[in-house]
C-alpha cells in the first residue's frame, strides 16, 4: 500500500518536509476601523536528520502579510538570532526567512518568532470583515475567518497543508465591548491598561490542520444547551435575534450525541460553538469547535421559517458536525482526497437528519437531490473522477463541486448498501480509532471496510472513485416465467449526449446489482464485474414486475425493456413500487431520451401515467424533468407551446388535489409538495386566470401583513412573487424589491433576490441586473438576482449573458481574490441558460479571450451541457413530439 501512496504523491508541490511545525502560538490584535490586524506568532519547529547541514532558510506559506521582524532560537543553543533577510514570494504565496550560516541544524528543536501586519479584507477569505446593521439601525463591522482551503496563510505565516498538523494556542486582543471566540474555550481574560482592550487567551487546541483554525470578533447574543453526553453547544446570533438560533441548537445537540454513538468515539473538544456570519461565501465551514455559517443556513425565524429552510438548516448543521470527526479528527493527507471529507459528510448529513426527523424520509429525498445532481454532472465528458490528481494546492478550488460532495456521498451510500450497516459502521469506528489526530488516504478507508466486512472493497471501489462517469445497465434479453425472470445485462459508460469515441468501450465498473419486486427488495445481490451478466429474480405472481437498482442505491442509469416498463406501470398506479423507484423511472427516462437510448414519445407517455401521483419525492423528480424539457424546448415555439399545455394539465391536477391552503394535519413532506406545486404553477400556469388571481389576492394580503403565514407561507412566497411579477409591471416589481429592504431576516430577503428578474419587461430585467452589482446586495448573494433573470426565459438568458459580458471587469473586481465559487455561480446564472451550438461557441470564445483558470471546469461543464441540450432538442424535433396529433392523443 505504501508504494501506491508514494506513486499517488508524485508531482505534488509541497513545502520541504525537513522542517516540521509542532505548535503555533498566535496573537492577533484586529482594528475594525482601519481594517488591519497586528500579528505575532511563535512557532515550535523540529528539524529532521535529513536537513541539509548548510540550511539557513525557513520557508512557509504567507499571503498579503507585511513582515516586520523574525527571529529563531535553537532550544539549548543560546539567544534568539534575527533574520538577515525576509523574502516574499508572491507567485508561490510563500515567505522565506534567511538567517546567518549555521543557525538551523539537523535534528534540532527551534522556536521561530515573527511579527507582522495583516489586512481584514472584504473578500470573505482569510481573516476578513463583514458589515451588519445592529438593533439600533447602525452599520457595524465584525471580523471572522474562512481558511479552507488555502487562506490560513492570510492570517498567520504557516505550513498551510492538511498533513502538517500542529497544536494551536490563540490569543486575541479586542475592544472590551466585543465578544471574541476561537476553536477552544477561554483559558484566561484580562483588561489591558487604559481599559479599552481585553486580551483573551484560549486553551490549546488538539493537533489539527491549519485550515481548521478559526476566530470571530463582534457583537453577539447566544443560546446554549448541553448534549446528553455533556458537551456545551452555543449558537451565536446577531444581537436581538437569539431565538432564531434555537432550531439549529436542537439539531446540533441531537446530532453530536448521534455521531458519538455512531463513531464509537466521543466528540473530542469541550465545547462546540456555531456562529452566523453576515457575509459568507460558502454555506458553512467546519472549523473544529467553532463552525461558521451563512446566516440563512443557521438562523430560523420560528414564526416564519419554511419547511424547506428548516430542512436546509438541519442538513447543513449535520453536515458540518459530521466533519468534526470525518475531516477534523481524521483528515485527508492531501487535497486529492477531498472527497473523503465532503463525500462522507454528504452521506452523514442525511443519516443524522434521518435520526432526528425520520418523518422527513431523507434517504428517499437523497435520490432526487444529491444522487440526481451527481449524475447530471458526471454524465458529461468534462466531469472528473472523485479522486482527482492535484499537484498544486490551488487546483483544489475546482473540485469543491457536486462530484466531491454529491457523487462522493452517493458512493458512500452504495458502500453502506453493499456492506450492510453493521460492517459499514464497525469499519468506520476502527478507522477513526486508528487514525485519530492524523491523516489518511482513500486506501486506508477501503482497508478498514475490507477488515470489517471480509469483502474486496478496494477492488470494487476503484472503478467508482478513480475513473469519472458511471454506468448504464441495459437489459438486452429477458425470459419471463411464472415464478421467475431471467435478465441478460450489458454495461457501458453513460454519457448525457449519447456520444461514443474510440476507447469508451474499455470502461467498466464493479456494479452491485440490487433488485426489487412487488414483494420488496431481494436479498440476493451479485457483482457485475464484466461487460455482461445474467441475473435470475424470483417472482411472486405470473404478472409480477421487477426493477433493477432497487432503492437507487447505485449511481447508474437503467434501460429497461418495454415489457419491464409495461409491468412496472402497474406498480406505479397502485404505488407498490417504492417512492424513490417511482421517481427514478422518470429521471432515468429523461436522461435516456436525452442520450438517445429511449424514444421521446415513451417518456411523455410515462409522464402521463403519473396523473394521480401524490408523493413529494416523486414530484421532485417530475418537476426536474418538466423544467428540463421546458428549458430545452424554448427554442422551438410550437413544440414548447404543446409541451406547456401538457405540463399544465399535470400541474393543475396536482393543484386541485392538494390546494393552496395548508391543512392542520399536513406533514413536512406535504408542505414541501405544496411548495413544489406552487413553483410549477409559477413556471407553467402563471397566465392561467384562476392561478394569477389567487396569487394576486395572496400578494395583496401579504403586503398588508408580511407576517401572515396562513395567507402566504414562506414555502410559497417565491412562487407567488414570480406569478405576480410575470403578470405585473413596474409597480409589482417595485413592491417586491421594496420588501428586500423591510424584510426581517435574510431568508425573507432571499425570496426577493431569487425572483425579481421574473418580470416579462426587458427594462425591469435589466434593472434587476444593475441592482445586483449596485452595492445594495451583499457579495455573497449578488449572483441570485442574476439567476432570476438568466433562468426566467430565453430572452432573460440573452439579457443576463449580455450583462455579464458588459460588466465582466466589474464582476471580477467585486469578487477579487475571494472564493472562485462566486464566479462559478455568476457564470451558471448568466451563461448557463442556452441550448444551441452557436451560443456555446460564443461563450467558449468569450472565456478564451477572458480566461478564468479557477472556473475552467465550470465553464467546460456549462458549454458541454449546452451542446448536449442542442442535440437533445434535435431529437425531440425529429420525433412525434413535433406533431400536434401526438399531443392531442394523450
Amino acid at each position: 500500500m505504501s508504494s501506491d501512496k508514494e506513486k499517488k504523491a508524485q508531482g505534488r508541490v509541497l513545502l520541504p518536509s525537513t522542517i516540521i511545525p509542532t505548535r503555533y502560538d498566535i496573537k492577533l490584535t484586529p482594528d475594525l476601523e482601519k481594517f488591519t490586524f497586528d500579528g505575532e506568532v511563535t512557532i515550535h519547529l523540529e528539524t529532521t536528520d535529513t536537513l541539509d547541514k548548510a540550511c539557513k532558510e525557513i520557508t512557509m506559506h504567507a499571503k498579503e502579510l507585511c513582515f516586520l521582524s523574525a527571529s529563531v532560537q535553537v532550544i539549548g543553543g543560546g539567544p534568539a538570532i534575527e533574520a538577515v533577510e525576509i523574502r516574499d514570494h508572491k507567485k508561490e504565496i510563500t515567505v522565506t526567512f534567511v538567517f546567518p550560516d549555521g543557525t538551523i541544524a539537523p535534528s534540532s528543536t527551534l522556536v521561530l518568532h515573527i511579527k507582522y501586519i495583516g489586512f481584514l479584507n472584504n473578500q470573505m477569505a482569510g481573516f476578513y470583515r463583514s458589515s451588519y446593521t445592529n438593533i439600533h439601525g447602525e452599520k457595524k463591522i465584525m471580523a471572522s475567518t474562512q481558511f479552507e482551503s488555502l487562506d490560513a496563510r492570510r492570517a498567520f505565516p504557516c505550513w498551510d497543508e492538511p498533513a502538517r498538523k500542529a497544536i494551536f494556542g490563540v490569543t486575541l486582543i479586542v475592544p472590551v465591548a466585543l465578544t471574541a471566540f476561537s476553536n477552544m474555550p477561554e483559558k484566561c481574560s484580562r483588561t489591558l491598561e487604559g481599559g479599552a482592550l481585553r486580551e483573551i487567551t484560549y486553551l490549546d487546541s488538539p493537533k489539527m490542520s491549519t485550515y481548521l483554525v478559526a476566530f470571530c470578533v463582534g457583537e453577539f447574543d447566544h443560546v446554549q444547551a448541553q448534549t446528553r453526553h455533556g458537551v456545551l453547544v452555543k449558537v451565536y446570533t446577531p444581537p436581538g435575534k437569539s431565538e432564531s438560533g434555537m432550531f439549529a441548537l436542537e439539531c446540533a445537540t441531537k446530532a453530536l450525541d448521534a455521531y458519538d454513538d455512531f463513531f464509537g468515539l466521543p466528540y473530542p473538544l469541550p465545547k462546540l460553538d456555531m456562529v452566523a456570519i453576515p457575509e459568507f461565501a460558502m454555506g458553512a465551514m467546519e472549523n473544529w469547535g467553532l463552525v461558521t455559517y451563512r446566516e440563512v443556513d443557521l438562523l430560523i425565524d420560528p414564526t416564519k421559517a419554511s419547511n424547506s429552510q428548516k430542512q436546509r438548516v438541519c442538513t447543513v448543521v449535520t453536515h458540518e458536525l459530521a466533519h468534526q470527526w470525518f475531516g477534523n479528527l481524521v483528515t485527508m493527507a492531501w487535497w486529492d482526497d477531498l472527497w473523503l471529507n465532503e463525500g462522507f459528510a454528504s452521506w452523514a448529513e442525511n443519516w443524522a437528519a434521518d435520526q432526528i426527523f425520520p418523518e422527513w424520509t431523507m434517504w428517499d429525498q437523497f435520490t432526487t437531490g444529491h444522487l440526481s445532481y451527481a449524475m447530471k454532472l458526471d454524465s458529461l465528458r468534462s466531469s472528473h473522477p472523485i479522486q482527482v490528481p492535484i499537484h498544486r494546492a490551488e487546483e483544489v478550488e475546482e473540485v469543491f463541486d457536486g462530484i466531491s460532495y454529491c457523487k462522493g456521498g452517493s458512493v458512500v451510500r452504495m458502500i453502506r448498501a453493499v456492506l450492510g450497516m453493521k460492517s459499514f459502521q464497525h469499519g468506520l469506528s476502527k478507522y477513526m480509532e486508528k487514525f485519530a489526530y492524523s491523516n489518511t488516504e482513500t486506501l486506508d478507508l477501503w482497508t478498514a471496510w475490507e477488515e470489517s466486512s471480509g469483502m474486496p472493497v478496494k477492488e470494487m471501489m476503484a472503478s467508482w472513485t478513480e475513473q469519472m462517469g458511471f454506468p448504464l445497465i441495459k437489459v438486452t434479453g429477458e425470459t419471463w416465467e411464472t415464478d421467475k425472470v431471467t435478465l441478460e445485462l450489458e454495461q457501458s459508460w453513460f454519457l448525457s449526449d449519447g456520444s461514443s469515441v474510440e476507447g469508451d468501450d474499455e470502461k467498466k465498473w464493479c456494479i452491485p446489482i440490487l433488485t426489487c419486486t412487488e414483494t420488496g427488495t431481494q436479498k440476493d445481490m451479485i457483482f457485475m464485474r464484466e461487460k455482461t451478466a445474467t441475473v435470475v429474480i424470483p417472482l411472486s405472481s405470473e404478472n409480477g414486475w421487477v426493477k433493477l437498482n432497487a432503492g437507487q442505491e447505485v449511481p447508474m442509469r437503467v434501460l429497461s425493456t418495454s415489457t419491464m416498463i409495461e409491468r412496472l406501470s402497474e406498480g406505479i398506479k397502485n404505488k407498490t413500487l417504492p417512492i424513490c423507484d417511482r421517481a427514478a423511472l422518470v429521471t432515468d427516462g429523461y436522461a435516456l431520451v436525452k442520450s438517445g437510448h429511449m424514444k421521446p414519445e415513451d417518456l411523455i407517455k410515462l409522464l402521463a401515467s403519473y396523473t394521480n401521483e401524490d408523493a413529494y419525492i416523486v414530484w421532485q423528480g417530475l418537476a426536474d424533468v418538466l423544467t428540463g424539457l421546458d428549458s430545452v424546448t424554448q427554442d422551438d415555439e410550437v413544440l414548447n407551446a404543446n409541451f406547456t399545455k401538457f405540463a399544465q394539465k399535470l400541474v393543475i391536477t396536482l393543484k386541485d388535489s392538494i390546494g393552496w391552503d395548508k391543512l392542520e394535519d399536513d406533514g413536512h413532506l406535504t408542505v414541501l409538495l405544496r411548495s413544489t406545486m406552487a413553483g410549477l404553477l409559477s413556471k407553467f400556469c402563471s397566465t392561467d386566470e384562476s392561478v394569477a388571481r389567487e396569487a394576486s389576492t395572496r400578494f395583496a394580503k401579504f403586503q398588508e401583513d408580511p407576517s401572515d403565514m396562513q395567507n402566504l407561507p414562506s414555502d410559497m412566497r417565491s412562487a407567488v412573487f414570480k406569478i405576480v411579477l410575470k403578470n405585473g409591471g413596474q409597480k409589482e416589481w417595485s413592491d417586491v424589491k421594496n420588501y428586500f429592504y423591510t424584510a426581517s431576516d435574510q431568508a425573507e430577503r432571499k425570496f426577493v433576490l431569487g425572483t425579481l428578474g421574473s418580470s416579462n419587461e426587458v427594462k425591469l430585467k435589466k434593472q434587476t441586473l444593475e441592482w445586483s452589482i449596485s452595492g445594495d446586495v451583499k457579495l455573497q448573494d449578488f449572483f441570485y438576482p442574476m439567476g432570476s433573470v438568466g433562468h426566467s426565459s430565453r430572452a432573460g438568458a440573452e439579457i443576463a449573458w449580455q450583462f455579464f459580458q458588459d460588466h465582466f471587469q466589474t464582476i471580477r473586481g467585486m469578487i477579487g481574490k475571494g472564493s472562485p465559487s462566486l464566479m462559478d455561480a455568476c457564470i451558471v446564472n448568466c451563461a448557463g441558460g442556452f441550448c444551441s451550438d452557436s451560443k456555446a461557441d460564443e461563450i467558449e470564445s468569450f472565456f478564451k479571450t477572458n480566461p478564468l483558470p479557477s472556473s475552467a471546469r465550470k465553464i467546460a461543464q456549462c458549454v458541454e451541457g449546452m451542446r448536449t441540450n442542442a442535440k437533445f432538442l434535435q431529437k425531440l424535433q425529429q420525433s412525434d413530439l413535433s406533431s400536434d396529433a401526438f399531443w392531442g392523443s394523450l
